[in-house]
């Protein structure tokens, strides 16, 4: 485990001294892209509506910790205020959050789908309109909405959560051309990992065919027979969209899935 002195020991780094709030940061993808900003210099704020995994995630990267519910309009506001007024400036938002409950277009009830489409459409329309204010006021910055390659396939297992990815990349889209238009400096890039090694992917493959991937005698192994990407793969991706690194990159749908999407396509 990678100590704060560490941590702080590294900089300067690709995003040494930038401020970036990521939601959903106590586990998975969260955590893995809190870890990997950290080590490259940023102050984070990180959000989760866990607060114990939460607080144990914002102590291994010398982060704040806010508990949110990312569906909740009124948080937003409170959390940017508060980002700007303890650090000067917003350079970075992860949309990160989200919820995958398995059900099909025949089993997805009235309130799964408004609590998916609460999580993740919503948070991140709160969100990006919270945030673009504040990061044009210091010059610009970089928004990073989390979808997934569900967005560019769909699968039938997932129905509000392809959906819900599908929203965040035509909004992302939208918000791009807006801000190039508005020329105020901020960016903004979707993120569309396909399996990769977290509790949710774990969770889904448990539930839908049976494999405990942590209960197999070498874990690892398992992972690369599934050709299953790890955490560290999509959090060097937000890294670059998050430094100045990708400062022409916007409106981009980033894709991390070592080409599943593509050998579907052929399918």
């Amino acid at each position: 485990m990678t100590s704060n002195d560490e941590l702080r020991h590294r900089r300067p780094g690709r995003v040494d001294g930038k401020v970036a709030i990521i939601t959903g940061a106590a586990s998975g993808l969260g955590r893995a892209d809190a870890l990997r900003l950290a080590e490259e210099g940023a102050r984070l704020v990180l959000t989760d509506i866990n607060t114990e995994a939460g607080i144990e995630v914002a102590r291994e990267c010398g982060a704040s910790f806010v508990t949110q519910d990312v569906g909740d309009e009124a948080t937003w506001a409170a959390l940017i205020d508060s980002t700007v007024a303890d650090h000067g400036r917003l350079d970075v938002l992860v949309n990160n959050a989200g919820i995958a409950p398995i059900a099909t277009i025949e089993s997805t009830t009235t309130d799964v789908w408004r609590e998916v489409m609460r999580v993740h459409v919503d948070s991140t329309f709160f969100g990006c309109r919270a945030a673009i204010p504040a990061m044009a006021a210091g010059g610009g910055g970089s928004i990073v909405n989390m979808s997934s390659t569900v967005a560019l396939v769909g699968t039938s297992s997932y129905l509000a959560y392809s959906a819900a990815k599908g929203a965040i990349r035509s909004m992302t889209k939208s918000i791009a051309s807006h801000c190039r238009g508005e020329r105020n400096g901020i960016r903004c890039n979707s993120v569309h990992p396909g399996s990769i090694s977290t509790p949710m992917v774990h969770n889904g493959l448990e539930k839908l065919f049976g494999l405990d991937i942590m209960a197999q005698p070498d874990p690892e192994a398992t992972r690369l027979a599934l050709g299953i990407g790890e955490p560290i793969d999509v959090a060097n991706m937000v890294l670059f969209l998050s430094s100045d690194e990708s400062k022409h990159v916007n409106g981009a749908e980033l894709v991390v899935d070592n080409g599943d999407t593509v050998d579907q396509a052929r399918r």
